[in-house]
């Protein structure tokens, strides 16, 4: 980091593409394209599976291995993944949370292997041993949902990981603050900045008190501290927001643990710039939200991201092709090389526009910190569901906005008139496909390294994890030992998993609302939810449910709310539940329809196994609908097997959808179509 202070240019960023899909081989071939072609950091996309502590052959697993990034089952696969790629001399970031500690213990381990097929001091390779574990576990609980443990234990192992990389692995980052997954459920700039810095403040709080390290490296574990953020199409406020969290974090770094090395107090982020921002509607506009939202943290000399990985344009329709992730890179590369951006102080010192803004983030900034602070923390926070509710009715406040026009999004609510896309043109395959295959072949792989492994050694192994785990030993080691054995992923987090017990976050949903919804079209839907009801004698009910190892549930969590707020009694359980137990659930609640929200690309697999689970537990009666980035043939495949209807990106007006969901219940029990709900009034089919 630091800059130089006179006209040369300023270095380039850590330039990376978020990556990994099907297996440890494909993705393998993948990073070592991307190297070529210019890309200076390595960021690995993990699976579902892999980030939630399952093996692929797990039921929860199904249809999920291998769809959003790289299914990592034990030191295997890890060393087919960065087969011919030298650790000590790569910047690699992990996506990776809850099992953070595991993918941080086989890395360690193979870039030991490595430096012992080379004949090098092991030593010397892993003090070398450069990038970041996201690890920031707080935000899994308000955003992602790959959390496993209960927060205090979850907390317990962060703090051993930091411990020991700042003994160990001194270039390492064991933690990315993470207010990307903030925004993308909802955070306002001030609740993103607020609730980032109380999770800062947990985390070096936990190892302050731990005791593991003494007082005079307390500086170096602050110096360690990364942090990941959003950044959105309004850059100028974006770009406000980063110059609030760099004065904000300096601040505290200073006033409250005592640091007065400036450059340990340096606030280091890396950035992916919003890909839930992006549009299915006209996707080829989302290269120009991209290129906009990377000026937000690149702009600003004094805020500038150290490392920036950009999504690419096909994001809102699925897994982008190599071809797209290389346009990403290459638009970041055209900004540092071709333009003189480098080669300049900040050019917003002095601007009083700027600092009035940036004010003004941060006098609600520390007020929200405040005010977390004295519920007990951040941890309190999550665990009361306070802050959980505040970004649900934020993301809630922002999609009536949207509905009602006052939020332009450039086609879809305004100018959504068209010509055909040659990116998307038949024949043009716009984006990538995970072959079923690979599920298959990560189950049987899994199954023969399970048997080609001394089982003695993994039993062992696992024996000492559970009793660490049951005293306050640092638990690096014996997972580390665990690696070394052969243990699986599944294994390791199901060892813990009997110790620490697992958890379920507050929802945030009933206490939010579409506060200040334009009133016509939703109380016709809210008339025609209680009319229908009375038709059938009961309130209409609703199960909202999220099969899968899918976290994302803000899109759940607002059909939620709205359906609550149009009438409907609401059903939801959370995330990560089998088909099993939706079906359970909707049969005991007796509901009227089934909601299920999908984001991760499981939807082939887990949607056909609720609507076969119905049928044959007698409910085939319940009409099903689908929401989530379904490309259009899978959604002819969903609708030709029984799904009622099919909801993407597109389909952003909430109230309509909700209008839809009655008629699919009308539909169901052979109720005519209502007057009063006609398409003229604004209700059409989706």
């Amino acid at each position: 980091m630091p800059y130089p202070s006179d006209r040369e240019r300023d270095r380039p960023w850590v330039m990376r593409t978020y990556a990994g899909h099907s297996s440890a081989a494909k993705s393998n071939e993948l990073y070592r394209r991307n190297l070529a072609k210019g890309q200076t950091g390595l960021s690995v996309a993990f699976d579902l599976p892999t980030q939630t502590g399952y093996d692929p052959d797990h039921e929860l697993a199904r249809g999920e291995v291998g769809k959003v990034g790289v299914p990592v089952g034990h030191l295997g696969d890890m060393r087919t993944l960065f087969d011919g790629i030298p650790l000590g001399s790569a910047n690699t970031s992990m996506t990776i949370n809850a099992t953070a500690m595991w993918l941080l213990a086989l890395y360690v381990t193979v870039a030991q292997e490595q430096a012992d097929a080379e004949g090098t001091d092991w030593h010397e390779v892993v003090a070398r041993l450069a990038g970041t574990t996201q690890n920031d576990i707080i935000k899994e609980y308000l955003s992602r949902g790959t959390y496993v443990f209960p927060p205090g234990p979850s907390l317990r192992l962060i703090t051993d990981m930091v411990a020991f990389t700042v003994a160990n692995v001194p270039k390492w980052n064991p933690i990315n603050i993470c207010s990307y997954h903030l925004q993308e459920v909802g955070a306002t700039p001030v609740q993103e900045v607020a609730y980032s810095m109380c999770t800062a403040i947990a985390v070096l709080d936990a190892v302050r008190d731990s005791g593991q390290l003494p007082q005079e490296e307390f500086g170096n574990v602050v110096a360690r501290i990364s942090f990941f953020v959003n950044a959105g199409v309004r850059f100028i406020e974006e770009m406000c927001k980063m110059r609030a969290f760099t004065e904000l974090w300096d601040e505290i770094c200073r006033d409250r643990y005592g640091i007065d090395d400036p450059k340990q107090r340096r606030f280091r982020y890396g950035v992916q710039v919003n890909s839930l921002g992006l549009t299915e509607a006209q996707p080829e506009n989302n290269v120009q939200r991209i290129v906009l939202e990377m000026l937000a943290v690149s702009l600003s000399r004094k805020a500038r991201a150290r490392a920036i990985q950009l999504p690419a344009w096909n994001e809102a329709l699925g897994l982008p092709r190599p071809w797209d992730q290389q346009w990403a890179l290459r638009m970041q590369q055209v900004l540092a090389y071709e333009t003189d951006l480098l080669e300049y102080e900040d050019i917003f010192d002095g601007s009083p526009v700027i600092q009035a803004k940036v004010d003004e983030i941060l006098a609600g900034a520390r007020a929200e910190i405040d005010r977390v602070q004295a519920m007990g923390g951040a941890v309190a926070a999550v665990e009361s569901g306070y802050m959980k509710t505040q970004m649900v009715g934020s993301l809630a406040e922002r999609r009536r906005r949207i509905e009602v026009g006052e939020e332009v999004i450039v086609g879809v609510n305004k100018f959504d008139t068209t010509e055909p896309s040659p990116l998307q043109a038949e024949g043009a395959k716009a984006i990538e496909t995970v072959d079923p295959v690979a599920e298959r072949e990560a189950v049987a792989a899994i199954a023969q390294w399970r048997a080609t492994r001394d089982d003695k050694a993994v039993q062992d192994s696992l024996d000492v994890l559970r009793a660490a785990a049951k005293t306050d030993a640092n638990l690096m080691a014996a997972t580390l030992s665990c690696a070394k054995a052969g243990v699986t992923t599944g294994e390791w987090s199901a060892a813990l998993r009997e110790v620490f017990g697992e958890y379920r976050a507050p929802t945030g949903v009933s206490g939010a609302s579409a506060i200040g919804e334009a009133g016509a079209e939703l109380a016709k839907v809210r008339d025609w939810v209680r009319s229908t009801g009375d038709e059938l004698g009961e309130r209409l009910r609703v199960l909202v449910g999220k099969p899968g190892l899918d976290g994302h549930s803000n899109g759940a969590e607002q059909i939620a709310v709205r359906a609550r707020d149009t009438g409907f009694e609401v059903v939801y359980q959370g995330i990560r539940l089998t088909a099993d137990q939706i079906v359970s659930a909707a049969v005991q609640e007796g509901v009227h329809v089934v909601g299920l929200s999908i984001l991760s690309g499981s939807h082939l697999e887990a949607v056909p196994a609720v609507v076969e689970g119905l049928r044959a537990a007698g409910a085939g009666d319940i009409p099903v609908v689908v929401g989530g980035i379904i490309p259009p043939d899978d959604a002819e495949t969903l609708l030709a097997g029984g799904v009622a209807r099919v909801f993407t990106p597109k389909d952003y007006e909430m109230t309509q959808i909700m209008a839809e969901i009655v008629r699919v219940i009308r539909e169901a029990h052979d109720l005519p179509d209502q007057d009063g709900l006609s398409d003229q009034d604004g209700l059409t089919e989706q």
